[in-house]
């Protein structure tokens, strides 16, 4: 062997032997933990139905073995805990979003519970106040037009349930309205400037392709009603 390749040889072996001295570096401080608690374990919730699951060639219990394996890999001593969130059949709504509910994640239930227990004040997030006719984001009226309104309602009140373009106009849209009615290609348009005035919070408003558009229940939204249910509800 060479002086040359001895001399690498040598370097690489003094800076492996100085990596493993060197301390270990802190591991960085969970933001979210207040001063004088310890995290003690952490919730990852995943929102998949079994039907997502089969048509991706596995199953819930599956990823659950898979995820506890993977944990035991990199922490052998960790305890695992798996909960299944259960919806009614039917339900609409973004799976996670139904999963943080069900299993009483604290920042979707607070969000809901404030519009529950103080009405006039709206919390981080979306408002859709049937009763006032409004729609509120991050604490800030919208400036929806009427006619954005009613179509954001329209698919509110029928969460989960795909609404056909077609349905859209002829319940929508009528022979005394000053606005001619539009055909199911600019009906796209009108979808587009509500998501537009929505923000960042557009893809509550879902486009179902070749089909139409539906309101999915979101973690960040919440629905403010009279007291009296509204005749538009079925």
């Amino acid at each position: 062997m060479s002086l040359a390749h001895i001399d690498t040889a040598r370097s690489i072996q003094a800076a492996r032997l100085e990596r493993q001295a060197a301390p270990t570096p802190a591991a960085p401080r969970i933001r979210a933990v207040p001063d004088g608690t310890q995290a003690r374990g952490f919730v990852l919730y995943v929102g998949i139905d079994e039907a997502t699951a089969a048509a991706a060639g596995t199953s819930l219990s599956r990823i659950v073995e898979a995820l506890k394996t993977l944990t035991g890999t990199i922490a052998p001593t960790a305890e695992t805990h798996a909960a299944v969130a259960l919806a009614p059949a039917g339900a609409g709504g973004r799976d996670v979003d139904v999963v943080r509910l069900a299993l009483q994640d604290p920042t979707a239930l607070a969000r809901h519970r404030t519009v529950a227990e103080n009405p006039d004040r709206a919390p981080g997030g979306v408002v859709v106040d049937i009763s006032r006719k409004r729609v509120i984001l991050d604490g800030e009226t919208a400036a929806l037009t009427y006619k954005e309104f009613e179509l954001l309602q329209y698919l509110v009140l029928r969460e989960g349930r795909t609404i056909e373009r077609a349905e859209l106009i002829a319940k929508l849209w009528n022979a005394s309205d000053e606005e001619d009615a539009p055909n199911e290609r600019t009906i796209d348009v009108h979808v587009r400037r509500l998501r537009a005035k929505l923000g960042r919070y557009e893809d509550i408003v879902r486009t179902v392709r070749g089909v139409g558009y539906r309101f999915d229940r979101h973690a960040d939204v919440s629905i403010r009603q009279s007291s009296t249910p509204s005749p538009d509800v079925f």
